[in-house]
């Protein structure tokens, strides 16, 4: 739906992606009589950064001359804003998917926005998942997020997305196996009881996440779920040699049944797909959940087109279906009924990867 932001879903949004020549600044940078690059609109420069303030990447696609971008580096202060930026004279939708790539997000959580009709016409043919805007339509597009609210999470997450590009850089010059650079990452997870300060977040991941999310839980239904007798939220945060990731998990876990613990929401970053973050985070909810005296584990699975990664961990953590009937917790909004799956806590639990320290956040501050 090109020029309108009717029916836009800012939580879907993760990252935009900005056209340079037309939109960015108004000349045509490979025309310029010198190697200095236009002048950045001043509107579009303040769109990012107050996207950037509530969590929302921004990247380039342009078709242009690949030495436009060699000329962008030596700009720190602009470069800074984009993360996995693309220019060359491929196509645009061929630039979007690069980002996305590079981002480790899917391509549907991107939104471009472009001057010239031919490019968002062909982003939406070829990626019709993807949100093109006219850049007369960003006032608009802020307006949409102009309700998220801000955390420091939120205002963390540019310099944690660039921080993962010097993690990326470093494991393509690794000498070594994937899981020999994992070890050496130094990866270290902790878990424990949600904090006041931690809470937004935790909405934040319900929110916005979609490959490691077990329910689709909504925000209002988390808080008010996580405000009840009986129930408890905890959170996963992670640091390795590169620098801290932040809050990267959340889970909801009721234990209103004294020999049942139920996870009606299981919700991960996917910052952290493909490093045992999501299986390690599951395993430790079950060893704490046989501490505190449960027999059996049960997580509400709701499943989506997005979240096959987080079925097969559910899986492969040994839960299997149990009641056909949905989740009283998860119920209208999670929008579907949800499946319960569960397993026996009794015998052998499954371990964390090898290269992942886990431990319980009281363990950290004793």
């Amino acid at each position: 739906m090109s020029g309108s932001t009717e029916g836009l879903d800012p939580d879907r949004v993760k990252c935009v992606v900005w056209d340079l020549d037309g939109t960015l600044w108004d000349e045509i940078a490979v025309e310029s009589a010198t190697d200095a690059l236009p002048a950045p609109r001043p509107q579009m420069l303040a769109a990012i950064d107050a996207l950037a303030a509530r969590g929302v990447l921004s990247s380039i696609a342009s078709r242009s001359a690949p030495s436009v971008l060699g000329r962008l580096e030596d700009v720190p202060d602009l470069r800074a804003r984009f993360l996995a930026p693309q220019v060359s004279w491929q196509d645009k939708s061929e630039s979007l998917r690069a980002i996305a790539k590079d981002l480790g997000i899917a391509v549907e959580a991107l939104l471009l926005v472009d001057d010239s009709p031919y490019e968002r016409a062909e982003v939406e043919a070829l990626l019709p998942g993807v949100r093109t805007l006219d850049p007369a339509e960003v006032p608009a597009l802020l307006a949409a997020f102009e309700g998220r609210e801000e955390t420091p999470e939120s205002r963390a997450r540019v310099h944690r997305y660039r921080t993962e590009e010097t993690r990326r850089a470093e494991a393509e010059r690794f000498q070594g196996t994937r899981e020999e650079f994992l070890r050496w990452c130094g990866m270290r997870l902790t878990v424990g009881a949600a904090t006041p300060e931690e809470i937004p977040r935790a909405l934040e991941l319900a929110a916005r996440t979609h490959r490691l999310n077990s329910s689709g839980l909504t925000p209002d239904r988390l808080r008010e779920l996580a405000g009840s007798a009986g129930h408890d939220l905890f959170t996963a945060a992670m640091t390795d040699r590169f620098g801290d990731y932040g809050v990267i998990g959340a889970a909801l876990v009721d234990g209103t049944a004294p020999a049942v613990r139920s996870v009606p929401l299981l919700a991960l970053s996917c910052r952290v797909a493909g490093r045992g973050a999501a299986a390690a985070f599951l395993f430790r909810l079950m060893e704490r959940s046989r501490a505190a005296g449960a027999e059996e584990f049960r997580v509400t699975l709701r499943p989506t087109d997005a979240n096959l990664e987080m079925r097969i961990l559910l899986r492969q953590a040994g839960l299997r279906r149990t009641d056909d009937t949905a989740d009283p917790a998860v119920g209208a909004a999670a929008g579907a009924a949800g499946a319960v799956l569960g397993r026996s806590l009794h015998g052998d639990l499954p371990e964390p990867p090898a290269w992942l320290h886990v431990s319980d956040r009281e363990d950290t501050e004793a």
